[in-house]
């Protein structure tokens, strides 16, 4: 492609003296595959961008099949038995307001992602800590408690991956793990599968390895042209397990972060230097 044609199709000519606007993403159509407020977010930063965004969620959340075990620990955890309560997603934040969890003094909060930190700072809960590495490896890693600090409170998908209590353990302390929710998934409309199929929607937006594993179980075979982004090192391997070829893996796990890859891949497949984009 020459210099002038990617232009044309990447820059929105804004009236004279104005600076040009970066549209990386002009004429893609992408999968947004949850919805609420996180595809509500990630849809408006791909418009920015030129992008028509598909919003298809393909998971859903229900509540666990041991509820006694759920309101046990949370029992406990509002009782002062757990030094430290740790979050993974802002779907455990619901399940948390739902049950009408108050934390005592004594208990510290730590987030695994800015959008997690961010649903418990709205939902009224303190947020002591959040690994730099927005993952459940980088928290253990970087985990500034001791075990004098007491026992921790993980609640989670019941699918969720096993690293963050045993990496807790190894180190240890006191971890326990609780089903908080369970993921169950969702077919995409009959007309988005097709659009998929028949590589109508240029881009798949991968934010989990449920999704991952939604995606590979719904669309497989994708289309050649379809460029499949992954937000984060583990949801792209957890991608890569289910079938996927993924073309470009977000930093760190935040929507922002999942645009970008995306954006720069469209800039240049081939280069996966960011570009600069106002």
């Amino acid at each position: 492609m020459s210099s002038s044609t990617r232009d044309a199709t990447i820059i929105d000519r804004t009236p004279t003296g104005a600076l040009p606007v970066i549209k990386p993403l002009l004429g893609w159509r992408v999968l947004v595959p949850r919805g609420g407020k996180w595809g509500d977010g990630i849809a408006a930063g791909l418009r920015a961008l030129g992008a028509a965004p598909v919003i298809a969620p393909l998971i859903n959340f229900a509540g666990t099949e041991h509820p006694e075990e759920l309101a046990a620990e949370l029992d406990r955890l509002r009782d002062g038995a757990y030094g430290w309560l740790v979050v993974t997603s802002a779907t455990t934040v619901d399940v948390l307001m739902s049950q009408g969890v108050r934390l005592p003094d004594r208990t510290r909060v730590a987030a695994v992602g800015e959008t997690t930190a961010n649903a418990l700072q709205l939902a009224g809960y303190p947020v002591h800590f959040v690994p730099s590495d927005h993952s459940a490896r980088g928290l253990v890693k970087e985990w500034p408690g001791a075990p004098a600090d007491g026992d921790v409170l993980v609640p989670q998908s019941e699918i969720a991956e096993p690293t963050l209590v045993s990496g807790l353990r190894e180190r240890g302390i006191a971890a326990r793990f609780v089903s908080a929710y369970r993921t169950v998934g969702v077919s995409a409309p009959a007309s988005v599968a097709e659009d998929v199929a028949e590589g109508r929607i240029r881009a798949l937006l991968v934010s989990s390895g449920s999704i991952a594993r939604q995606i590979a179980e719904q669309f497989a075979p994708l289309p050649e042209s379809t460029v499949v982004v992954c937000i984060g090192p583990r949801t792209a391997f957890d991608a890569r397990a289910a079938g996927l070829r993924v073309d470009r893996i977000a930093e760190d796990r935040s929507a922002p972060a999942l645009i970008r890859a995306l954006a720069e891949y469209a800039m240049d497949p081939d280069d996966r230097r960011p570009p600069v984009i106002p």
